[in-house]
């Protein structure tokens, strides 16, 4: 693990791991994870991967709270969004992280994009996991740490 240290006005992170795609800051203390994408899109092979990478972070772990800052995205991507939400999501349920945060980008088209995806997740896969997590939308890390 790195030995980088990023401050923020609440807790202190420590980078695990810096991707093409992705950098992901850990709080192994206060049992978060934050996931910061790089990019404007990320195929959805190599977010697989970067998710696998999380996984593995998560089991080795004790964590309760996963941020996702996807600020720098500008394309939507159907099936990698049902992918995390159905498998990633559920696989880490089992490890504990219960608490997702999200940070979207500012286009409105975005959110609604995610909003008409998860009403579509929700409705094709009728056993879905939504009702044991708590999913909140946040605009900065620093309050996605504070929720």
């Amino acid at each position: 693990m790195n030995e980088t240290q990023y401050h923020t006005e609440l807790q202190d992170f420590e980078l695990a791991f810096d991707a093409h795609y992705a950098k992901v800051l850990v709080n192994p203390s206060n049992q978060m994870i934050i996931c910061e994408l790089l990019v404007d899109y990320i195929p959805i092979e190599d977010f697989k991967e970067i998710f696998a990478r999380i996984g593995e972070i998560v089991k080795a772990g004790n964590y309760q709270k996963f941020i996702f800052d996807k600020r720098s995205l500008r394309a939507f991507h159907q099936p990698t969004m049902e992918w995390y939400f159905i498998h990633w999501k559920k696989d880490m349920l089992e490890y504990g992280i219960t608490k997702h945060r999200k940070i979207l980008p500012a286009e409105k088209w975005f959110e609604k994009m995610v909003q008409i995806a998860k009403a579509q997740i929700l409705q094709n896969y009728p056993e879905n996991i939504i009702e044991h997590l708590d999913i909140q939308y946040c605009d900065s890390i620093e309050e996605a740490i504070a929720k």
